[in-house]
């Protein structure tokens, strides 16, 4: 891994030179086109709901990208918009990782924060114990949940399973009569955003394959379960005016990731050669077959380096990863295979999204597109933002969520494809006003 991570982002100053002759600026009228936005609602899951650096936080609720779109919304007649926040007691949520210091040779030294607003557990048969958090009895107009699968929207006894859609439940309806599609339409609203369907790669990816249960949903069943979700949303909810418009989004390339780019072959044996100048392949255990030496083809995953395993010898004495009777193990690394999987179903729910989008004549943000414009780096507001680890400032700690600064970048794509699509002019965030990774 590069270790020359402490560098910051430094904003641009762009000088301008005063003249006799002052040009007159024109600026848009806030207009809401033909939509009405006086009651919003945000769908989706941990990136709807703020979730960042490997948690759900007051700080990264208080800067989700539905929020930032509700906020500017509001220039053009739309309503109050209630995030299911922790309280300040509790600001920590469920706990998450900081960015403490670094070492000598420049890598981060990253720590856990501990949770806040954990108050015990749930043992549920067949899926084993679940934490419980603080219930939100307020109003809700922020319904992401984070781990939330397409194919899971349907289901009775979810909030048996998820401890964030738990939380959300009021306390006079058991949690295993709710599903989450019956949820978030029981109150009637204007407007929609829904952005679903990343976690049902996402597990496959993050756990490197190597977990059965977490095989990408079935290509018919997406298509089958997100048409009934946007033809669901479109009615304006339980008591609504019977139609409502809104904007969806296509799932990113996880691979483009800093989870996957961050640890790559060559560092790995550079790091390696350091001290053992004849080591020359890091062997891995691959989805099928034997250990083999990997390749520029494979995706090792960032924890990984936070593992410090590779070189450590075994009860034999065999070096982890160096050699193949001690490989790095599957759960660490995407095998060339397993990442055209990853690949061909995220083409394909991305395909089923912009048809349903176009098919019930809703907006539709880009998100795929959007993440990979960022890989090679890009200059927003005068300042450079990559999809590198820490440096690029648009993912957070955990390398897959965002940071505040991330967050506002996609709330100004969201509000781009919904001005298109609705002919309303809705201001875009100023992404100036928010960090990218915090530093000691």
């Amino acid at each position: 891994m590069n270790s020359k991570f402490i560098f910051r982002s430094i904003l641009a100053v762009a000088v301008v030179t005063a003249s006799s002759c002052k040009p007159e600026l024109k600026t848009a009228t806030p207009s809401k086109g033909n939509a009405d936005f006086s009651r919003y609602i945000s769908v989706g899951n941990s990136l709807t709901s703020g979730f960042a650096d490997n948690g759900l936080y007051l700080e990264g609720q208080q800067n989700s990208y539905p929020l930032m779109i509700a906020t500017q919304m509001q220039t053009v007649g739309g309503g109050a918009f209630s995030t299911p926040f922790f309280n300040a007691n509790q600001s920590d949520g469920t706990g998450y990782k900081k960015l403490s210091g670094f070492t000598a040779t420049g890598d981060p030294v990253i720590t856990d924060v501990p949770a806040q607003a954990v108050i015990g557990s749930a043992t549920v048969p067949g899926f084993g114990t679940v934490p419980l958090f603080t219930k939100y009895t307020g109003d809700l107009n922020n319904y992401g949940v984070p781990g939330i699968r397409l194919n899971n929207i349907t289901l009775t006894y979810y909030g048996n399973l998820n401890p964030y859609f738990e939380r959300l439940l009021p306390n006079t309806s058991p949690a295993n009569t709710i599903p989450y599609l019956s949820f978030v339409t029981a109150k009637p609203y204007t407007f929609f955003s829904m952005w679903l369907g990343n976690n049902d790669v996402l597990g496959y990816a993050t756990g490197g394959a190597s977990v059965p249960a977490d095989f990408p949903t079935d290509k018919a069943l997406f298509a089958q379960l997100y048409n009934l979700a946007a033809g669901t949303m479109v009615k304006g909810g339980t008591g609504g005016a019977g139609t409502a418009k809104g904007v969806v989004a296509t799932i990113p390339d996880v691979l483009s990731t800093p989870y996957f780019t961050t640890v790559t072959l060559k560092a790995l044996l550079t790091a390696v050669q350091a001290s053992a100048p004849t080591v020359q392949a890091i062997f891995i255990q691959p989805g099928s077959g034997a250990p083999r030496p990997a390749t520029a083809d494979d995706y090792f995953l960032l924890p990984l380096k936070a593992a410090n395993v590779i070189g450590k010898p075994n009860a034999a004495g065999i070096p982890y990863g160096l050699h193949p009777l001690n490989p790095v193990e599957s759960k660490y690394v995407l095998d060339k295979a397993e990442a055209a999987v990853i690949v061909d179903y995220t083409n394909s729910y991305n395909a089923t999204i912009k048809s349903v989008a176009a098919a019930n004549g809703l907006a539709l943000m880009d998100a795929n597109a959007l993440f990979k414009s960022y890989a090679a780096g890009r200059v927003v507001n005068g300042a450079a933002v990559s999809a590198a680890y820490i440096t690029g400032n648009l993912f957070s700690l955990d390398g897959i969520h965002l940071t505040p600064l991330g967050y506002a970048i996609v709330a100004n794509e969201f509000i781009k494809s919904i001005n298109s699509q609705y002919g309303s002019s809705i201001p875009i965030v100023d992404v100036t006003k928010y960090r990218g990774v915090k530093f000691p």
